[in-house]
């Protein structure tokens, strides 16, 4: 029998306002098998459920799993495996006692926790942060959000909403609506869909996306990590540029903030917008050197490792904490 086949077991799963991705992970994080399913968010809280646990039961060896983590949007009562409040992409999934439901219909122990602490405690356990005892993780997509570890340990708060760096209020935000419904958040000018709709904005086009923009910015690289290569569209190079830039910044200097007062031996840096190369990195590792205090002035931001297995084996790790 080797070391792997006496590890223990985990299932992990990731869900989103469009899909649900559940996963068998080992302790030392290898991920063995995913089944990937949509989210029915229009359907409600139930549905969505009984959709995590239909694709948790397509895993093979999912019964001998000792544990199941799940990660998901929205702010979430670790200790009790509530969600405390989520945003219109789940329809009603405020107040879904996740841990009680799964429970019910898989029959094994559950703990939930948010999306973003979930890519950082991945970062943490088997990515970019590892053997750190004090990091800064952030994930700018959709969204943007993070995790603060100190002592080797993620910090959640007393509300549950510690890493929600997204809602940090920058200048060059004002008067642009957040997710969350308030103006001059990070999240409203540094997200993926927030660049976009900044583009859109300056060029008067009609819809535009992150792939597009980036593929404008760097013609040579730009791709969604997701989504792979995209053709180079016609438009505006020097704005595509420009938005990335502006936003990239803001984000640079508030994380510099996060970083002369909590004092980490690492920033990770990860999500779809992370991932468009140097039209990005460029202008948040400037903006990022320039505001830090003599003491974590070597400190650069790096890229995260781990991709898109953070969000299920993240979610699996949950479960080690214990």
């Amino acid at each position: 029998m080797t070391a792997r086949d006496r590890q223990r077991t985990l299932v992990g799963v990731d869900v989103g306002g469009t899909k649900i991705a559940a996963g068998t992970v080992t302790e030392d994080g290898t991920l063995l098998e995913t089944v990937v399913r949509p989210t029915p968010a229009a359907q409600g809280p139930a549905a969505v459920l009984d959709a995590i646990a239909a694709a948790v039961r397509e895993l093979p060896g999912h019964d001998r799993a000792v544990g199941l983590g799940l990660g998901t949007g929205g702010v979430v009562d670790r200790d009790r495996g509530v969600v405390v409040s989520a945003n219109a992409l789940l329809p009603g999934w405020a107040g879904t006692r996740l841990g009680d439901e799964l429970r019910t219909r898989l029959g094994v122990p559950v703990v939930a926790d948010n999306d973003a602490n979930v890519f950082a405690l991945a970062e943490q356990t088997y990515g970019a942060g590892a053997g750190c005892a004090d990091a800064l993780y952030v994930s700018v997509g959709t969204g943007i959000g993070g995790g603060l570890v100190t002592g080797g340990r993620l910090l959640r708060g007393s509300h549950w909403t510690a890493g929600e760096f997204g809602h940090i209020a920058v200048p060059e935000a004002t008067g642009r609506v957040c997710n969350c419904g308030r103006t001059g958040h990070l999240e409203a000018v540094a997200s993926g869909p927030a660049v976009a709709a900044r583009y859109a904005e300056r060029t008067g086009g009609g819809h535009t996306d992150l792939r597009q923009v980036a593929a404008l910015a760097d013609p040579g690289r730009g791709q969604h990590p997701e989504a792979g290569p995209v053709p180079t569209p016609r438009g505006d190079a020097e704005v595509a540029r420009s938005v990335l830039a502006q936003g990239a910044a803001a984000l640079g200097r508030a994380l510099a903030g996060l970083a002369n007062s909590f004092d980490p031996e690492r920033v990770v840096v990860g999500g779809g917008v992370a991932s468009i190369g140097a039209p990005f990195w460029q202008p948040l590792t400037e903006a990022f050197t320039a505001e830090l205090l003599p003491g974590p002035a070597g400190l650069r931001p790096v890229p995260a490792a781990l991709g898109p297995r953070a969000a299920v084996v993240g979610a699996a790790a949950l479960w080690l904490e214990r």
